[in-house]
Formats: C-alpha cells, structure tokens, sequence
C-alpha cells in the first residue's frame, strides 16, 4: 500500500501544481478583475459604495424640502375625487354594508337590554351614513378627505426618512462634498465652517486619495436623482419642485480621515492585496510551466496508462451518457473551482491562507483530475466510430425514450399512470403542506376524500383483480385450462383476461389437433403399410413361382405381366408419396407460363375418353366458347384435372351425372367437379385431404390416396383454393385462380 502510494506522489503532486497554474492562468485572464485596477477607487465595490452615497445625499440633503413645504404642493384631481368616492362601491352599496356591519351590535345591545348602548352605535352609524352620503353629493367635503390622507402618507414617508438617517451619517463620513447648485448657488456641504474658504486647498489632490469633480456645463455634471425607495416616494417625487438639481463641486476622500474611515482602511488593504496577488499570479504561472515540464520529465502520462487502462474497464460499464454528464458536471466543478480566489482574503495570517490554499488544492485537484481523465477516455470512445452504436443502444437516454415509449404504446394506460402519479404527488406535497400549514386541512381534506381514498380503492381492485390473473396464468402454465378468467368491465385488465381465455381456447384446439394428428398419423402408418405391402407381397410371391422351372411358358409370362404391373403399382405410391412431401415443404419450383385453361381441361378429359366410354357416367361439361387464361404451371395442374377425373371414374355412383363446369365469376376462375359417390363419406371433410385417405375406406380400389392431398397443394402453390362440399352422397370439389387478363 505505502509503495503503490509513493509510486503515485509524482502524480499527485503534478496534479497539484497543473491546478494551481490553471487557477492563476483564470485569474489572469480575467477582464475584470479587481486585482488588476490602480487602485481600490477604480474597483466595482467602490463603485456601488460611490452610488449609494450619491443616492442617500440627494434624498438627505440636495433634493431635500421639509413636510410643511410638501404638504403646500398637495392637489387633488377629479379622478382622485371619483376614486374615492367609488373606492367601496356605489352609495346603495357602501350604505348597505355599514348598515349590516352595525347590525349585529344593535341587535346584540338590544338583547342586553342597554338601550344606551343601542343609541350610540345608532348615532355612529347614522353620522357614517351622512357622511357616505356627503361624499356623494359634495366634492369638497372629498377633496378634504384626499389631502388628509396624502398628509398622512407624507408624514410616514419623513418618518422612515428619520428612521434611516443613521445610514447616511455613517456614509457621510467616509466623504467629504462641497456641492453647489447651479441654479440657486446654494451649498452643500460637510466641511466645517472655517475651512469653506479654503475649499479648492483642502480638496487638491494633493490632500485626497480621491477625488470626483462636477462642473455647471456639460456631462460632468452631478444631477441629485429620485428617490424610489420608500413607501411613498412616488408620491414624494411627485409633489417635491423643483427635481433632478444639477450641482457643480467636490466629493472627495481624505488622506488625513479618521482612523475608522471603512473607505481609507479599503484602500489600503487593497494595495496589499494586490501586491499579494500579483505574488500568488508568479507562483501559479511558475506552478503551470513546471507542472508540464514535471510530466514531460518523469513521463507521467506514459506512466499512467495503465492504471488507465485498469480504469476504463470500470468506466466503460456506465452508460455513454451517465459517462458525458459525468464529465461535463466535474467539469463544470473544476471550472467553479479554478475560478476562486477566496484564499486572497487570508494573506494577514499566513497558517491559515496555508490551510485554505491546501485544502483548496485538493478539492479544485480532485476535480481537475477528474474531468482530465474522464476526458481522455471519453476521447477514445467518441474516436472510436464502430463502438458509439452499440454504446448508444445502452444508454440510459434511449433506455428511458424507450421505456416511455413502451408505456405509451397503449396511450390510455401510460395518461393513467401519469395521473395516478401526479395525483399520489400532490397528496404527497398537500401532506407535507398540512404539516406546516395546518390551515390547508381545509384544502387537503376535501381532495383527499374526493379523489384520493377513490383512486386508491381502483388500484387496491385492480391489484386484486391483475393478482387473479396473475394465478390463472400460473394454472395455464401447469395445464389447468379450466376455468377461465372471468371478465369484468372494459379495461386493460379486462382485455387481457379475455385475450388470456382466448389463448386457452387456442391451447384446447391445439391439443385437440394433436391428437387428432397423433390419430392420423397412425392411420397414415397403418394405410402406408397396407398399400405398399400388398403389391410388394404380390411381386415377392409370384417371383417365388418364377423360380420354379417346370412352370409352363405361358404361366410365366401371367406372372411377368402381374409383377410388372405390381411393380408399377408400387412406383406410383412411391412416386405420390415423394410428390406429395415436397407439395406439403413448399419445396417444388412451379414453372408458369400463361395457359388456356379450357384447352387444358379439354386434354384432361380426352386423356380419358376411354375409360370415361366404357365407364356408365353421364359427363355434363359446360366451358366458355372462348379461351380463357391463367399464369400457371400447366404441367401441374393438370395433374390435379386427371386426379379430380380419375377419382370420378373411380368413386362415382354407376349410371349417374358427373357435372364438370369452367366459367370467369367476379374476375375469378372458378371450376367445379360434381358427381354422387358410391361410398358412404365421412362427415369429416378435412379428413378427405390427408394422406393416404380414401372414399372407401376397404381400399379395394387402386390409388394412393394422396390425390387430393397433392391437388390441394398445388392450387394453393398458384395462391388458389381448393373447396369441397359434401351434401349426402352429392361430392362437390370446386377450384379458385385468378385468371390473367387479355
């Protein structure tokens, strides 16, 4: 510990001297600093000294006239007349309420049965009523009222002018003034009798340390201002004639004052003090020059990089922002600190300006150190560009826009809880308010009882009902769909009760889905097996007959054919099945072109001529005359027409209409396939759209019941619709595109 510390002595005591430097470089710098006049009467504290002086001596002595004289110059105007009049109403008004103000007494008087005093507040009020209604027809018995009351104001006015005299006597001695005024030729003055004779001597310069001369003409002259101070100065102001006296003379301070003149004992501290700064200025610039000369010396910058180094790991897990108003507010410390020169004021007791000039130095240090080290890591960052992103992203600036923006995604709810808060704030201050001005109770109290116990019972509710919500959800978590939350009203929580019910409403479709995919993928397990395995058991049994070598010739080319035509058998599921698993990833690349759909419908059904004459279907095929056109992959989809045909003729009831119908509905292509099965369906349409699902659910007939599973697909690939309705035994399959126009 001691060795890391006398490591860092270099440092700190650069440090040191670096702050004091800039201390005196800021006191250098300064324009208008006191230190640098020629004297204390040039400083900005004589200055106001000087002007308070002027002002007490004008109000005293050079535009000073005695109450009597004042009092002369009182008039009063109409409107001061109506004013006063007017002052507490109308007449019917003033005349009502002194009767009210009276009544109560005479009433009271009466009760007490002392009828003398019922006749004297009768007689008061009867000569105040007169004297209102004297007021309102005699403009001179007014006018006398308004010159009593600016006498009395005059007289508080001289009485506060006496009350403060003792200021200006002590101002007064610290000056010596011989004024006259240019007007009259009367003088002013506190030079004692015999010495007026000789004023021009006794206020040379060779007598005073200052001195201000005032002439009859021109800017230099001295103008005795107005008062604005007291009470009633305006109206003092007002009456005074003539104002603003101009006045030719001397104000001087002189060097044979009295021991205890304040402005001699200024002027001379001020010259030690000067003499003193300007000592303290040598040391600080001396104190700067070593400080850089000191770091360059013992490298104390190349020293230190890495505790440096140690200290940006610390300081680069504050946010960027914290880290910038970190800086700008040690900153702005350090710069309050550089600019002191309090320490000044102790150069008469050297241990003391040690201890302040010490302790001074540690604190102005600290910061100083502070804001330089905060800076030089602040300056790497800002330099380095690709970081100041992510350094953005976590700042506490965006963290907040964001949290408030969060909260007011929903807007009602963050207004809300802006006027909870605010509503909590000022019972808060009301509270606080109560407690030092018990009389706001009647204020508060209301407020509190109106709405603060209401808003506070509406979260204690809201609490309660978040909290059951809170546990259902914990329910859900666990599998307990049941029951649901129950929905009250039409707010936030509301809204998420009943979104949470929908949800479980969801997982309980979900699960039932999954049981019923569970359900078919075993069926499709049991189906895959059953249709591969018979044309496999076919082709591995009659093979078992083919080695056999008595078999006649004949017998075996029955065998080839059954084999061969097992063997096809099986690549078409093969086939199917891969068709249909690419169909169900979206794996499959579709190449479309513009296509004339009835052409392509009309090849359909000629692939099938054959079987559709053998078969005792009655086609019924209704198409436009005219072509009409789709952007589509013809390959596939017609493979999807010979799927829809090849189950007709598979699935049809014998001896029955098979509708087949293509038209342009509504700027849609819409072609239905509709025939009567022969086996019972299932009520269950979506089930007729699985893998391997059959109209007969025996599955004697040949297929692989992937047709419409992959025929679904396919038109959902060209962003159609495959339907089915199934109305008893009547099977509709209608198919939707967008055709491509002409």
């Amino acid at each position: 510990m001691v060795t890391k510390l006398k490591s860092k002595l270099p440092l700190i005591a650069v440090l040191l001297l670096f702050t004091f430097g800039l201390n005196g470089l800021f006191f250098l710098t300064s324009s208008n600093h006191q230190y640098f006049k020629d004297n204390y009467f040039e400083t900005r504290e004589f200055a106001g000294t000087y002007e308070e002086f002027i002002n007490q001596l004008s109000v005293y002595e050079l535009n000073y006239q005695p109450p009597e004289e004042i009092k002369k110059e009182i008039k009063v105007t109409s409107a001061e007349i109506e004013e006063h009049r007017f002052r507490y109403g109308d007449l019917g008004t003033q005349v009502q309420d002194l009767k009210s103000q009276y009544e109560d007494k005479i009433r009271e008087a009466t009760d007490n049965n002392n009828p003398e005093l019922v006749k004297i507040y009768t007689t008061e009020r009867d000569a105040k009523i007169k004297d209102i209604t004297q007021n309102f027809t005699d403009d001179e018995h007014v006018r006398v009222k308004v010159i009593g009351e600016k006498e009395e104001k005059i007289d508080k006015y001289y009485q506060e002018l006496d009350q403060r005299r003792a200021e200006f006597n002590s101002s007064k001695e610290g000056f010596t003034y011989y004024l006259t005024d240019t007007a009259t030729g009367e003088v002013y003055t506190n030079l004692p009798q015999k010495e007026i004779k000789e004023v021009n001597n006794i206020l040379s310069q060779e007598n005073t340390i200052f001195v201000k001369n005032y002439v009859k003409t021109g800017e230099n002259v001295l103008v005795a201002k107005a008062d604005h101070r007291f009470e009633y100065s305006d109206l003092i102001n007002e009456l005074k004639n003539p104002m603003n006296k101009r006045f030719s003379g001397k104000i001087a301070v002189m060097k044979a004052s009295a021991e205890n003149n304040s402005l001699v004992a200024n002027y001379k501290n001020y010259q030690k003090t000067q003499y003193f700064a300007y000592l303290l200025l040598a040391c600080a610039l001396l104190a700067l020059v070593s400080s850089i000369y000191l770091t360059r010396k013992l490298k104390i910058i190349e020293n230190s990089n890495n505790g440096l180094e140690n200290l940006r790991t610390t300081y680069e897990r504050l946010p960027l922002d914290v880290r910038v108003v970190s800086f700008i507010v040690t900153g702005i410390i350090a710069l309050g600190y550089l600019k002191q020169d309090y320490f000044f004021y102790y150069y008469n007791y050297i241990w003391e300006f040690i201890r302040v000039t010490i302790f001074y130095l540690i604190q102005a240090g600290f910061f100083v150190g502070a804001t330089l080290v905060q800076g030089k890591l602040l300056w790497d960052k800002l330099n380095d560009y690709a970081s100041l992103e992510d350094e953005w992203q976590g700042s506490l600036t965006l963290k907040t826009y964001q949290a408030v923006k969060e909260a007011f995604l929903i807007r009602s709810i963050g207004f809300r809880v802006i006027i909870i808060l605010t509503i909590v704030f000022a019972l808060g201050v009301g509270a606080i308010a109560v407690l030092m001005e018990p009389e706001m109770i009647i204020i508060y109290l209301p407020f509190l009882v109106i709405v603060g116990l209401p808003m506070f019972i509406i979260i204690f509710k809201r609490t309660g009902y978040f909290n059951k919500i809170l546990i259902n959800t914990e329910e859900l978590v666990k599998g307990n769909l049941e029951p649901d939350i129950e929905v009250k009203g039409k707010s936030e929580l509301a809204t998420l009760a009943n979104n949470i019910n929908t949800l479980k409403f969801g997982v309980k479709v979900s699960k039932r889905e999954q049981v019923k995919s569970e359900r078919l993928k075993t069926e499709l397990i049991t189906n895959v097996s059953h249709d591969l395995r018979t044309p496999l058991t076919s082709i591995i049994n009659y093979t078992e007959l083919l080695k056999d070598e008595n078999l006649a010739e004949e017998e075996k080319k029955a065998y080839v054919e059954i084999i061969d035509r097992k063997s096809q058998r099986l690549k078409v599921l093969i086939d199917d099945l891969f068709e249909a698993s690419k169909m169900a990833s979206g794996n499959i690349d579709l190449n479309k072109e513009k296509v004339d759909l009835v052409q392509l419908l009309q090849q359909s059904l000629a692939e099938h001529n054959e079987a559709i004459g053998k078969s005792s279907l009655n086609f019924k095929v209704k198409m436009p005359e005219v072509p009409l056109y789709a952007q589509v992959d013809g390959q596939k989809l017609w493979r999807v027409f010979d799927n829809l045909i090849t189950n007709i003729l598979k699935y049809a009831l014998e001896n029955t209409r098979v509708y087949i119908t293509l038209e342009n509905i509504h700027n849609k292509v819409i072609i239905s396939f509709k025939n009567i099965t022969k086996y019972e369906l299932s009520e269950n349409i979506d089930e007729l759209f699985e893998r391997f699902k059959r109209g007969d659910s025996s599955r004697n007939t040949e297929g692989s019941g992937l047709g419409l599973a992959i025929s679904k697909s396919i038109l959902e690939l060209h962003e159609g619709n495959l339907d089915i309705e199934v109305d008893g035994d009547l099977f509709k399959i209608t198919l939707t595109l967008d055709p491509t126009l002409n």
